[in-house]
């Protein structure tokens, strides 16, 4: 194991969250699999990296009671409705935006769907994490959404926000050390929530698979 990945893990587990190391991305759907029952009612955020791995595709393979947002023809109400059910689903996927050193989890938000299940509602949460999120700290958490996570996402989502034409969010042209919450003014803005998530309450709750491959943004 990477001594990097290692020393993540053991901080994870100081902070009472669980770390599982795959070593490489055809390990992770496996892995998954091997924590869920079938039937399981299971929800999940946005996630190039659940897609990359495989586990957007297990989690539709009907053995599970998967509450997709993203089927074909839903509507906005049932999108709505489905963000509401999440608090009470038995596992939430979705990534990380950045993982630090010290065990903690940064995660930044638009709509707050993903870090409001992340911090309270599901029984468990599962977040599926690549090697390039591994930073020092929150701080380099946060400067990597505004580098890397957020303009990418917004090309992918194809959102014409500002970071799409700079290539990192519009706070880095006045600062090398913007205020992290500091932004564009942008309608369709992605980055208005903001969560750290240190030591946990409930031991284990949430689960975190670090790959040593790179996923995702």
């Amino acid at each position: 194991m990477n001594e990097r990945i290692d020393r993540v893990i053991t901080a994870l587990e100081k902070n009472n969250m669980q770390g599982i190391y795959v070593p490489c991305i055809n390990s992770i759907r496996e892995t998954v699999e091997n924590l869920l029952f079938e039937n399981a009612v299971i929800s999940s955020g946005g996630s190039m990296s659940l897609i990359e791995s495989g586990v957007w595709e297990l989690l539709n393979s009907g053995k599970y009671r998967f509450l997709n947002r993203n089927r074909a023809g839903i509507s906005s109400e049932e999108q709505q409705e489905i963000y509401k059910s999440c608090i009470g689903a038995d596992f939430y996927f979705c990534s990380a935006n950045a993982v630090t050193e010290k065990g903690e989890l940064v995660n930044v938000d638009g709509f707050a769907n993903r870090i409001a299940s992340i911090a309270f509602g599901p029984k468990k949460v599962i977040m599926v994490v690549g090697i390039n999120k591994i930073v020092k700290d929150a701080k380099e958490g946060l400067l990597r959404v505004k580098k890397i996570a957020a303009p990418k996402n917004c090309v992918r989502l194809g959102i014409d926000n500002p970071c799409v034409k700079l290539g990192h969010c519009v706070s880095l042209e006045k600062s090398d050390d913007p205020d992290f919450a500091d932004g564009c003014n942008s309608p369709r803005r992605i980055c208005t929530q903001y969560l750290i998530s240190g030591r946990q309450r409930e031991k284990n709750r949430i689960i975190v698979i670090i790959c040593g491959e790179p996923l995702g943004y």
